[in-house]
């Protein structure tokens, strides 16, 4: 076990996965000789060559096309779009191609791609640098979607997801990925399942559900939630389609209560998505309506307005004390 940052993680999972299966090969802008714009790709190229670790031009559907007939030829691509705000022109190939084929040829064509895409905001960058598209592809049948919340999920999912047969699309939340934490190189038989949540803090009064980026924000206002006396239970969805609504019901069916974050917009994120079916399957349990704590439904601000939009450690226990019927202040807690 080594303790090692989330972007050094993923690095490593990608070179196991490089290691263990000669059909791996990766493509993408700058993934080469220059290891990527966070450096996740660092050292691939020069250790396994040209021809498995490929830099390509600037051309997002392109590069899709090509992973398409890669994957018909029997290898398993892993694309990198270097950031969310580009993976518009790809979505195309990725909608009506990738998650259709093994549907269309009634499963006897797979497509084993991965696409890494490096998601969120936090970091203080210019427009279509900071976007949360999550929901568009969670939306389509045959795409898996999955988000990494730390260094060693990072570097064990990249590697289930590389090994799954099913197209993955791979969300990497980039303001974590200079967070530090303990990675095990652990056997893929031996680890949760891709489509599995994980609760990461036990909690008896309320169920808060985040994924990618805001479980490190959703643990902290656990922590100051049990300051003052309020047992919160986090869970870490990790898949996003499928989603594990059976472990959040599990947790529900024990607080009574349910707050759901993501960045992405309120309308039409997977936050709705969770609490119409939290409601469906607990409402004779529920003591208080599922409340969403999101982005707001606008474009995505520039970098000086951004910590106004994303969900924070405030928003988040206004959240708690909305579900629980209690006054917030930033001095504490009120019946």
């Amino acid at each position: 076990m080594a303790t090692t940052t989330m972007a050094a993680a993923l690095g490593s999972g990608l070179r196991r996965a490089l290691e263990d299966d000669p059909r791996v090969v990766l493509l993408g802008e700058d993934i080469g000789r220059l290891g990527g714009v966070f450096r996740v790709t660092d050292g691939l190229q020069r250790d396994f060559g040209l021809d498995r670790v490929m830099d390509t031009p600037l051309a997002e559907a392109g590069i899709m096309g090509v992973a398409v007939g890669l994957a018909y030829r029997g290898f398993r691509p892993v694309v990198e779009i270097q950031f969310d705000g580009f993976v518009y022109p790809a979505l195309d190939q990725m909608v009506t191609q990738v998650g259709r084929l093994h549907y269309r040829t009634g499963g006897t064509v797979r497509m084993p791609i991965t696409i890494r895409i490096p998601y969120g905001g936090g970091i203080g960058a210019v427009e279509h640098h900071s976007e949360s598209p999550e929901a568009y592809f969670a939306h389509t049948p045959g795409l898996r979607v999955v988000t990494c919340a730390s260094p060693q999920d990072a570097h064990t999912m990249i590697r289930q997801a590389i090994a799954c047969d099913d197209p993955v699309v791979f969300f990497e939340p980039k303001r974590r990925y200079w967070t530090k934490g303990d990675v095990d190189d652990v056997a893929l038989d031996d680890a949760l399942p891709l489509d599995r949540a994980r609760v990461v803090v036990e909690g008896t009064d309320v169920t808060l559900v985040a994924y990618g980026p805001l479980v490190v924000t959703a643990r902290d206002a656990a922590l100051a939630a049990a300051d003052d006396g309020v047992s919160v239970e986090v869970v870490d969805l990790r898949s996003l389609s499928p989603l594990d609504l059976s472990t959040v019901e599990q947790s529900v069916r024990k607080t009574g209560r349910l707050v759901v974050t993501h960045e992405a917009q309120r309308s039409g994120g997977l936050g709705a998505e969770i609490a119409a079916g939290i409601t469906e399957r607990c409402f004779p349990v529920l003591s208080a309506a599922p409340v969403r704590v999101t982005g707001f439904d606008t474009p995505y601000p520039p970098a000086k307005l951004e910590e106004h939009f994303l969900p924070d450690l405030d928003r988040l226990l206004d959240a708690v004390d909305q579900v629980l019927g209690r006054q917030h202040s930033l001095t504490g807690w009120s019946a």
